[in-house]
């Protein structure tokens, strides 16, 4: 059996970000157990010149639904990153989970060897598909996942690696 491009794609974002969703929720109910302001984990850095938690819980909703949505070839919902509460980056990352879950297999016969052309900061990219998606979208997905479970470990949110992994498909 052959792993499609729909397959390494949709189910692994998907599950990253739900799995994302939920480290949240363990969040906010921390910040509400503990008395803390929310916002005091939402805005936490692990280093003054990294994005704060909400930032990299936008951009793992980013680079999931834009990656995604290239490879499909159809255009993804745009976020205005305007989240600053537990509950607004948790509806964020459902509404992505949302839109991957429009993604049909159909849509990705072929993206393997699709042109990909994206904005960066640095001015456009392009790659073919399956370097795009292996080099570019699950480890960037994956580095802000992680740094967003890593914030709230270092806050005190008691999560551990089954918390980021989640309950494995059967």
């Amino acid at each position: 059996m052959s792993l499609s491009m729909f397959d390494a794609t949709v189910p692994p974002v998907a599950r990253s970000l739900t799995n994302l969703a939920t480290l949240l929720e363990k969040g906010a109910a921390h910040c509400e157990a503990r008395k803390i302001d929310p916002s005091v984990l939402v805005n936490s850095r692990l280093f003054p010149d990294m994005f704060p938690l909400s930032r990299q819980v936008q951009i793992a909703s980013d680079i999931a639904k834009f990656g995604a949505a290239r490879l499909a070839g159809v255009e993804a919902p745009k976020f205005e990153d305007t989240e600053t509460s537990f509950p607004e980056l948790i509806a964020r990352l459902h509404k992505t989970v949302e839109f991957l879950g429009t993604l049909t297999p159909g849509q990705f016969v072929g993206a393997e060897d699709r042109s990909v052309t994206w904005q960066t900061r640095h001015g456009p990219r392009t790659m073919q598909g399956l370097p795009y998606l292996t080099a570019f979208v699950l480890p960037n997905v994956y580095f802000h996942a992680t740094t967003t479970y890593a914030l709230l470990r270092h806050n005190g949110v008691e999560v551990g690696k089954q918390d980021f992994l989640g309950p494995l498909p059967e």
